[in-house]
């Protein structure tokens, strides 16, 4: 009971706020031993390391595997593997010392393996274990003999494994904190470096760097990773890190949004400034390599390199890409060999977009459809225009009139062909109207909706009047009566009306009007007047109106001389519908508009996807240098816009890829949704090095995932790493599982891979 109250308490501690005060605690390591599931064995007091180790697998029947002989006296552990170990004379114990013999049972998976291998672990992981099963949960990362990590942790304990799993802590939102807490968990689950933190990673901290920031950010960023491995799932307060963080970039100071990649590289320099091996870094002058082979060259560079940079942060990060500047004038050639930390690759600007409006005809035989059409991104309303009238086979005698609805009213007309494309946004909605061909006379009508919407203010039930539906337009030559006006809005209806037997003889319940209007109804309100071509006044009254829907003026009536002023250009109408004219019609078509691009559908999907590997030919492709950026040529004594080549030269273990999501222009700032298609289990970069090195492979497996909601202006960070033969979100303090299938979305924003061993490409 002491040691669980201990524990408890340690677990309370670890999830409190950092204490600034303290920031270097005692480190106490504690064994926690199920005594019920020990095993006493006796042996001869002449036994040496090696014949324990032989009963240790005659006992627990092991044939090979990993097993530990762990001394009590704390002086030294040995590692044994199944094929032998040389054994050194001073393991030799007294009789008297008590020896723990542990054997690991599970351990993370090698992220090497193949599907098949996926999915049996996982069927294997989900069957019920046996009572009194234990597992063993160990810090490292890395699943390879010789690189232990000194700082470890058993966890023993019954059921599924994923319940024991470490480092599925969550880290706490201090405010618009999502950008830290995303980067720092990839990092967090980034092999190697995981067992670097954990174990004597302090000896290597460089407190002289004048690049630096004396160990600080090394400091807290381990204290902070050893929180998160802890025993226990109490999210994290990474309030010393992040303080620690803004006294080094006050760019990152306060609680406003950042972007994810600029934190994420300061974090990665600044972490390897703090471990750099190097003391003192050496003045190299760089030779001239005119006309020497590229792998002496190349080589040459990254020893340079070294010589001045030297971090786990280099061992695991950094790679090499050879740069070729060619003159346009001269055609010199200029090689260099640069290091890269990681890879920010362009997305491919897709030349068109999807666009989908709904189009309305104007004769009454026509119902409104939607049609997906693909225009140029960059184009012009006419170019929508054309786009449309190929989709709605428009006949000769017809042109079309597109319009953006909002609210049910129309705030614009796209009439002029010149205007913009890029204005439109992908939640607008507009409509295309199928008029005929524009006649001297003609006058342009619009017709609003509206029909009683009740709410209860105070228990009691209170009409009003609510605008609904799609405007319908037409155009009317020779406007000079109401009966005209009446006669076309029906013709425009005609589409959505009912079968007859829909709504039956409703006269008696048809009172809307007078309730609304404080007018009675007469009996012969409800019949046909001789003169009366239209039908009954009681279905809808039609009104004069503004813009936005708005009622003034009176009401047109019927064979009554109507008045429009020569100069308008078009005439807003509202009409008034009763509850009978409500069941007649089907309102459900009339008020179906969808929006112009819904993020994430098929058709946006289809038109922006691409892939990986098409990301990686566009950043390594052949392209002029800017006006802003020409190269000083050698051989003319001058600046000239050269062309620049890059190619891949010399690849890192761990290979992290930026998308570049975010364009800026002069005016606008945008954010990409293109959807990539990157490879999960096998990412080969083979096609893309310019230098063949047999000893190494260059296909990697991914293992964590930087996603970006929202908007450029704001949005939401979260990240998905691959742990324990499964994926987990984290998203800030909740951490959940997710399936392989739904990780793959637009949002991906950084991804890391880690390098597959040859036997496993």
């Amino acid at each position: 009971s002491d040691c669980c109250t201990t524990i408890k308490d340690i677990r309370c501690s670890l999830a409190a706020e950092d204490n600034e005060d303290n920031v270097f605690p005692i480190q106490i390591r504690l064994y926690v031993i199920r005594h019920s599931k020990s095993v006493v064995a006796k042996i001869c007091h002449m036994d040496n390391p090696v014949r324990i180790f032989e009963r240790a697998c005659q006992i627990f029947d092991l044939k090979s595997g990993l097993l530990r002989i762990w001394d009590f006296s704390g002086q030294i552990t040995e590692l044994f593997e199944g094929g032998g170990a040389i054994i050194p004379n001073d393991c030799l114990r007294p009789a008297d010392e008590e020896v723990l013999l542990e054997i690991q049972v599970y351990r993370l998976p090698d992220l090497s393996k193949n599907m098949e291998m996926r999915k049996y672990e996982n069927m294997i992981g989900k069957r019920p274990r046996p009572e009194g099963s234990f597992d063993s949960c160990s810090f490292r990362m890395n699943g390879t003999i010789g690189h232990e990590s000194s700082f470890s942790f058993q966890s023993y304990g019954r059921g599924n494994s994923e319940g024991l799993l470490l480092g599925l802590t969550g880290l706490i939102n201090l405010g618009n904190t999502c950008f830290m807490n995303s980067a720092i968990q990839c990092l967090a689950h980034t092999p190697k470096l995981v067992d670097y933190f954990l174990g004597n990673y302090k000896k290597e901290i460089n407190y002289e760097n004048p690049l630096g920031m004396n160990g600080e950010l090394a400091l807290a960023f381990g204290d902070l990773l050893r929180k998160l491995w802890a025993p226990g799932r109490m999210p994290v307060a990474p309030r010393l890190f992040k303080s620690t963080l803004d006294s080094f970039a006050p760019q990152f100071s306060g609680y406003s949004q950042h972007d994810l990649q600029e934190v994420l590289a300061f974090l990665l320099d600044g972490l390897h400034e703090d471990l750099n091996r190097v003391k003192c870094k050496p003045y190299i002058e760089v030779s001239d390599a005119q006309g020497c082979p590229d792998d002496q060259v190349a080589d040459e560079y990254w020893q340079n390199h070294l010589a001045r940079n030297n971090s786990i942060i280099v061992d695991l990060c950094h790679g090499q890409y050879r740069s070729t500047l060619v003159c346009p004038v001269c055609k010199r050639v200029s090689i260099t060999f640069d290091p890269f930390m990681y890879l920010s690759l362009p997305l491919p600007s897709t030349a068109m977009r999807t666009m989908t409006v709904t189009v309305l005809g104007t004769n009454g035989s026509i119902m409104p459809s939607s049609f997906t059409v693909a225009v140029p991104k960059c184009g012009r309303c006419k170019d929508l225009i054309q786009a449309i009238s190929v989709a709605c086979s428009l006949r000769d005698d017809e042109n079309i009139l597109v319009a953006e609805v909002y609210n049910h009213c129309i705030i614009r007309f796209l009439e002029d062909p010149s205007d913009s494309l890029a204005l439109i946004r992908d939640d607008d909605r507009l409509v295309a109207y199928r008029l005929p061909q524009e006649n001297e006379g003609c006058q342009l009508v619009v017709f609003m909706h509206q029909h009683i919407e009740r709410y209860s203010v105070y228990g009691l039930a209170r009409p009003s009047w609510r605008l609904f539906g799609i405007p319908l337009v037409t155009r009317i030559p020779g406007l000079v009566s109401g009966s005209q006006i009446y006669n076309e809005y029906r013709k425009l209806l005609r589409p959505f009306l009912k079968d007859e037997g829909g709504y039956g003889d409703d006269r008696d319940s048809d009172n809307g009007f007078a309730k609304m209007d404080g007018t009675s109804t007469s009996s012969s309100d409800d019949s046909l007047n001789s003169d009366d071509e239209v039908g009954t006044s009681l279905c809808f009254r039609i009104h004069f109106s503004d813009d936005r829907g708005i009622m003034k003026h009176g009401r047109i009536k019927l064979n009554e001389p109507l008045y429009v002023p020569v100069a308008a250009k078009k005439l807003n109408l509202l009409v008034r519908w009763s509850g009978r004219m409500m069941r007649q019609y089907d309102t459900s078509r009339l008020s179906s508009l969808p929006e112009i691009c819904r993020p994430g559908s098929p058709a946006s999907r289809s038109q922006e996807s691409v892939s990986l590997y098409r990301c990686l030919e566009g950043f390594l492709k052949e392209e002029p240098l800017g006006p802003d950026d020409m190269w000083y040529c050698p051989g003319c004594k001058k600046h000239q816009q050269a062309s620049k080549k890059l190619d891949l030269w010399r690849l890192p273990e761990i290979l992290v890829v930026h998308l570049k999501r975010f364009s800026y222009s002069r005016f606008l700032k945008n954010k990409l949704e293109t959807y990539v298609d990157f490879p999960i289990e096998k990412l080969d970069l083979s096609g893309f090095l310019a230098h063949k090195n047999g000893s190494l492979s260059n296909c990697y497996g991914l293992y964590a995932i930087i996603n970006h909601y929202g908007s450029m202006g704001g949005g939401h960070y979260t990240a998905v790493v691959y742990h324990g033969n499964r994926w987990f979100e984290f998203n800030d303090s909740i951490v959940e599982p997710v399936g392989e299938d739904d990780i793959k979305t637009s949002a991906a924003y950084v991804l890391f891979y880690r390098r597959i061993p040859n036997a496993d490409a």
